[in-house]
């Protein structure tokens, strides 16, 4: 029986600080605040027909109503556009007013874009998110160096449903799997993909078949964990690094300084132990990172434990010995 609750006790403790990995905190959703659609009424002018998979006119020539087919890149989804970044612009606050006589004149199409310096550039009221930063990175990556001017911001934000995730929401999962779809909407997506180059879309999964739990990877990381050089200036990293580059050494991620501190966990950083001891506490609010997430108090009882066995044995071998030359 003794002998019993001696192998056991050790256990059942183990066991018991185990549980502690999971979450401490419970997610709480972020409280939108009320928003006043105030030029709502005014998009809706150009929304009624680029709103929609069809739209209608009165074709003067043949004196009846016609209905046609939108060209599905000219097509802008409300629902997204009135929950994203710009939800209280004019349509033609950043397209010409020109646009409001229909036909369109032809010549509209030849528009130039705004980028996003434009507006955000040299302004006080956005200085925090440092958008020269991110410019100056974004034209050192890969996207820019490779593909020059026919590379913009448009290409992963679109203005039209781009909206921030990583400081405002407070559910990781839905802001990794918001950020990850930006990149596979090209990297996953053969025609826009080769609106850049001729070359064929790699396949993701065959070139990431390198890594362990791949699945599990994919859900917990975003792809620019590593494949974007980490700038402790910018919220998020804009400069995407050579293939060659990118991180594949599993203590990069999996240990006490981790990496993903500096990037993925940025917003929720702390460099101080929780109360039950485990380092880099915030990364437990979502997982348990191997390497990552030490626990002090298991560290301190292992040593103890592992002490305790070497001087039994010790112990032991004594007496064996004493009793044997006895």
């Amino acid at each position: 029986m003794r002998r019993s609750l001696l192998f056991t006790a050790p256990i059942l403790i183990l066991l018991f600080l185990s549980l502690l990995i999971q979450p401490l905190t419970s997610q709480t959703p972020v409280e939108e605040p009320q928003r006043d659609y105030e030029f709502q009424e005014e998009n809706q002018e150009c929304l009624k027909c680029h709103g929609h998979t069809y739209y209608y006119y009165y074709n003067d020539w043949i004196e009846r109503e016609v209905k046609e087919r939108m060209n599905p890149y000219c097509i802008v989804d409300s629902a997204e556009f009135y929950i994203s970044n710009h939800w209280n612009f004019r349509c033609v606050d950043c397209h010409s007013e020109d646009y409001a006589d229909f036909p369109h004149a032809g010549e509209l199409r030849m528009e130039p874009i705004y980028e996003c310096l434009d507006c955000h550039g040299g302004d006080d009221h956005y200085a925090q998110y440092n958008f020269e930063g991110i410019d100056e990175e974004f034209h050192k990556s890969v996207h820019s160096s490779k593909h020059s001017e026919e590379f913009t911001c448009w290409m992963c934000h679109s203005p039209h449903t781009y909206r921030i995730n990583a400081r405002t929401n407070k559910n990781m999962q839905e802001f990794i799997l918001y950020d990850n779809e930006i990149c596979l909407s090209c990297h996953a997506n053969t025609s826009k993909y080769q609106l850049l180059t001729t070359l064929d879309n790699p396949n993701i999964l065959d070139k990431h078949d390198w890594l362990p739990n791949q699945g599990l990877h994919f859900k917990n990381v975003r792809c620019i964990e590593c494949h974007a050089e980490i700038n402790n200036d910018l919220l998020v990293a804009h400069n995407i690094q050579p293939k060659e580059k990118a991180v594949k050494r599993c203590v990069d991620c999996h240990s006490k300084n981790s990496m993903l501190l500096t990037s993925l966990y940025k917003m929720q950083f702390t460099d101080q132990r929780s109360l039950t001891g485990f380092s880099n506490a915030a990364m437990l609010e979502e997982a348990y990172i191997i390497g990552a997430n030490r626990n002090y108090y298991l560290n301190r009882l292992s040593v103890v434990l592992f002490g305790l066995v070497l001087l039994l044995i010790t112990v032991h071998a004594v007496l064996r010995s004493t009793i044997k030359h006895s």
